[in-house]
C-alpha cells in the first residue's frame, strides 16, 4: 500500500512541476524561461526516477504486474 501512495505522491509532484513551468512560461518575465527550464528539469528527473524505481521494485519482487489470461495455443482466431 505504501508503494501506491509513494507513486501517487511522485506523480503529483511531476504534475505540479509541469503546471508551475507552464505558469512561468505564460507569465513571460525575463527570468521566466530559466525558471520554466528548472521546473521542467525537475519533472524529467522525477519521471526517470519513478520509472527506474518501479522497474527495480518489479525486479526485486516488491511489486508484481497483473498477469494476463493465457490464450490456449490450439485456439484459432475467430473469423471476421
Amino acid at each position: 500500500m505504501w508503494i501506491k501512495a509513494f507513486v501517487l505522491l511522485v506523480m503529483l509532484a511531476i504534475l505540479v512541476n509541469l503546471f508551475i513551468a507552464l505558469r512561468h512560461l505564460v507569465k513571460g518575465n525575463k527570468d521566466s524561461s530559466s525558471q520554466s527550464l528548472k521546473h521542467l528539469q525537475w519533472r524529467l528527473g522525477l519521471s526517470i526516477a519513478l520509472l527506474f524505481g518501479l522497474a527495480l521494485a518489479s525486479h526485486f519482487g516488491i511489486i508484481a504486474p497483473h498477469a494476463l489470461q493465457p490464450v490456449p495455443a490450439n485456439t484459432a482466431a475467430p473469423a471476421p
